[in-house]
């Protein structure tokens, strides 16, 4: 298992990514696939079309999300924590992402910074 640490510069307030990472509506828009989203702990969560499955562990309003990623039966589950901080281009988003499957871990990586923040932060420009 491996982890992984990163940290974007989203260019648009905390509110608005917290937002864009909650509500259903704002993921579809976004990510321009279906999403299935909550903002309420022990809710069950997906996005793009299934691709991301997990459940909902934390929310501190426009500052902190933690979730629970399923990798199939793969034990023990990945947990991502994002913690959103004011920047002066935005918001600076810090990513903890534990116990990511060693086989998956180049195409996780991968993924966070080009599509998942790729996606979010040409969605605000």
């Amino acid at each position: 298992m491996k982890e992984y640490k990163g940290y974007f510069v989203v260019p648009a307030p905390p509110e608005m990514v917290y937002r864009a990472l909650t509500h259903e509506a704002t993921l579809r828009l976004w990510t321009g696939e279906n999403a299935e989203m909550e903002e309420v702990e022990g809710t069950e969560f997906s996005l793009w079309e299934e691709s991301i499955t997990g459940l909902n562990i934390t929310f501190e309003k426009n500052h902190k999300i933690v979730q629970q990623w399923y990798f199939g039966e793969v034990k023990p589950d990945s947990i991502v924590t994002l913690i959103l901080h004011p920047h002066k281009a935005g918001t600076s988003v810090e990513l903890i992402h534990t116990n990511i499957p060693d086989e998956y871990f180049d195409n996780i990586a991968g993924g966070w910074k080009d599509v998942y923040f790729g996606s979010l932060t040409a969605f605000y420009q």
